[in-house]
């Protein structure tokens, strides 16, 4: 007679309560320890740039103008033959005569009427003001009060106008090199671009060359989807708030419809600036009514951006929240100034890039993967407890 099979189980025992609170302290130590480590990598990398900024802004500007003409000297290229640097050469030239021509084009029109903007938004500004004031929110004497404040305060400072005025030519001066240098990158960039990705893959190496190579032509795309979908946006609500102004019988319309266009490079700030001018200079030409009906129209216009074209048109290349465009815009000019502000989402949309091509490796790494079975194995399934019993040892007969 064979011998039943013995059932056997195995004690566990009992974890400490303080072994389990030491690991869970250990831990979170741990990961404290590194997430402090990052924030004063990002901290020294935010000092980093701050120093480089100088060299970091025409090659930003560069990258944003190379996006912009790169499709028509690659067409040069296929289409007519023209050889890299002459293609170069050509659309940059080409671009620069054409902004050239729509700024003599409008310039007339616009330094006619620049003066008319700047008064009528201050005798919108105005009216606002003696309207708060027939509304008692403030009284006249702390209005007073504080306009002699500022005149005290400027009579005071004319040693810093003075050197104000310095710096401003100082900046003017910076900024003309800036462009210069942008526009001497963006023709090498044309001409010689397309080799870096190749060369950055080659000299890092397998792996990690596939990987870099690969975050950097999506962030080129992304980039270059942003700026071209950002000008159609800002188009689009220059022609309806444009449409908008003429229909209303606003004198200014088509100088502040130029100004709705440049604003839409700044998102959110720029509109709601361009917008707040467009109000005032409504409410001064057109009274009340007017100045309501064209704040309903920025809103509605502002709301269609936002809710429609937007999402539909930079779907696939930002996949940015709302939220991460203001707070980039916001600490870009903070930080930079009205560069920063241009820059920022530009920024934060290669940032989305890096972050979303990490969450796929994770992604990728951490999936199951199928067992490869050979031929005659078992298929796979969970382990037979045996206990201590060596495999035969329930078969033994009396």
């Amino acid at each position: 007679m064979s011998r039943p099979p013995v059932a056997r189980t195995a004690d566990r025992p009992a974890h400490d309560r303080s072994r389990l609170i030491g690991t869970g302290i250990s831990w979170t130590a741990r990961w404290s320890g590194r997430w402090i480590l990052i924030a004063i990598g990002a901290a020294l990398l935010g000092v980093v740039v701050g120093q480089l900024w100088p060299i970091l802004l025409p090659v930003s500007l560069a990258l944003v103008l190379t996006t912009v003409l790169e499709k028509p000297a690659r067409l040069l290229e296929d289409r007519l033959r023209f050889p890299a640097a002459l293609a170069a050469a050509t659309v940059l030239l080409g671009g620069i005569l054409g902004l050239l021509a729509a700024g003599f084009a409008i310039a007339p029109l616009v330094s006619g009427e620049a003066g008319d903007i700047v008064d009528d938004a201050s005798a919108g500004l105005q009216t606002v003001q003696d309207w708060i004031n027939d509304q008692d929110f403030v009284s006249r004497d702390q209005i007073d009060a504080g306009i002699q404040a500022v005149q005290d305060r400027l009579q005071g400072s004319g040693g810093s106008i003075a050197s104000g005025v310095l710096s401003g030519i100082a900046a003017a001066t910076s900024g003309l090199v800036t462009a210069v240098v942008a526009l001497i990158l963006t023709f090498l960039f044309l001409k010689d671009g397309r080799g870096f990705i190749p060369m950055v893959e080659r000299m890092v190496g397998e792996p990690a060359g596939f990987h870099i190579a690969e975050v950097l032509r999506r962030s080129w795309r992304t980039l270059g989807g942003y700026i071209r979908t950002q000008a159609v946006v800002s188009a689009i609500d220059a022609v309806l708030i444009g449409a908008a102004l003429l229909i209303v019988g606003v004198p200014l319309a088509v100088p502040l419809a130029l100004l709705t266009f440049i604003g839409g490079f700044i998102p959110i700030v720029g509109a709601f600036v361009v917008g707040a001018l467009a109000v005032l200079v409504a409410l001064v030409s057109n009274g009340l009514t007017g100045a309501i009906v064209i704040l309903v129209v920025i809103v509605l216009v502002q709301q269609l951006e936002g809710n429609v074209l937007s999402p539909w048109l930079q779907s696939k290349s930002m996949q940015l929240h709302a939220a991460v465009v203001l707070l980039s815009v916001t600490l870009g000019g903070t930080l930079f100034g009205i560069t920063g502000a241009f820059l920022a989402v530009p920024a934060a949309a290669v940032v989305g890039v890096v972050v979303r091509y990490l969450d796929e490796v994770v992604g990728e790494r951490s999936r199951p993967q199928p067992v490869r079975l050979e031929r005659g194995a078992p298929p796979p399934g969970p382990p037979v407890d045996r206990g201590t019993d060596e495999p035969g040892e329930g078969d033994e007969s009396d």
